[in-house]
């Protein structure tokens, strides 16, 4: 069996009692001490930390990146405004779904967030496509991306990052070092906060220190997004789906 890829949390997770679990590629935590259902409860009531730096980040840069994009996915990526984020599809010739992604526009380039599990293929296929038409494929290696999400969400981070509380959903923002966009995978309002990983464990634990804020696994991320009806690829979307199959 491959070796399982590290988080730069895992120190973390353990202290904090979380079982961990292969997925992707990687040595994840399922579940914090709280257990599935208290996990998803204190989501959906307070605010729930995800780390989900298995996830994929890539930047986009040149001066046709949207329109580059578009030849990749089904979604209006040119009329997409500076500074904000869209949910897009990768499909192949027969219009089956390769992966779900985000791609923000943050000005002079595209950033995409990418499934774990197809992040390598994803890649993989902008580089066979984009550098032809001008497109550099930047694949980011150095960051951790946590998802904080719940109602109390945007309370606790504005105690660290004041701007994020004039951010409406879907609104990308890069504040220093901290890439921020207010989007989730709970069906709950939130972030997504992607940090250098060399500061992912004090800014962590920065967050865990707000009483509201408790750690959440991977259990309780997939009851969360099935309790909101959200798809996830390899489950409730692949190849022989399209987006029209898939009301997406």
């Amino acid at each position: 069996m491959p070796e399982l890829n590290e988080l730069p949390l895992a120190a973390l997770h353990v202290e904090l009692g979380a079982r961990m679990v292969p997925f992707a590629g990687w040595n994840m935590p399922v579940q914090y001490p709280m257990g599935v259902m208290g996990e998803h409860q204190h989501t959906r009531t307070a605010a729930g930390l995800f780390d989900v730096s298995h996830m994929g980040q890539v930047i986009l840069r040149g001066p046709n990146a949207a329109q580059a994009l578009e030849t990749l996915v089904p979604a209006d990526i040119v009329g997409l405004s500076e500074g904000r984020q869209r949910y897009a599809l990768f499909t192949n010739p027969e219009g089956g779904i390769l992966d779900d992604l985000m791609v923000a526009n943050r000005g002079d380039h595209l950033f995409l967030v990418v499934n774990a599990a197809c992040a390598a293929q994803d890649i993989a296929h902008m580089q066979a496509h984009l550098p032809a038409l001008g497109v550099s494929v930047e694949v980011i290696s150095d960051r951790a991306l946590l998802a904080l999400q719940g109602p109390g969400s945007e309370a606790a981070l504005a105690t660290l990052l004041p701007e994020v509380a004039a951010m409406r959903f879907m609104d990308v923002a890069v504040l220093g070092d901290i890439w921020v966009s207010r989007s989730g995978y709970t069906g709950e309002d939130g972030y997504e906060i992607s940090v250098p990983a060399a500061k992912a464990e004090a800014f962590a634990r920065q967050l865990l220190s707000i009483d509201a804020v408790k750690p959440i696994g991977l259990g309780a991320r997939d009851s969360l997004r099935l309790e909101a009806g959200l798809c996830l690829y390899g489950h409730d979307i692949d190849t022989g789906t399209t987006p029209n199959d898939a009301a997406l």
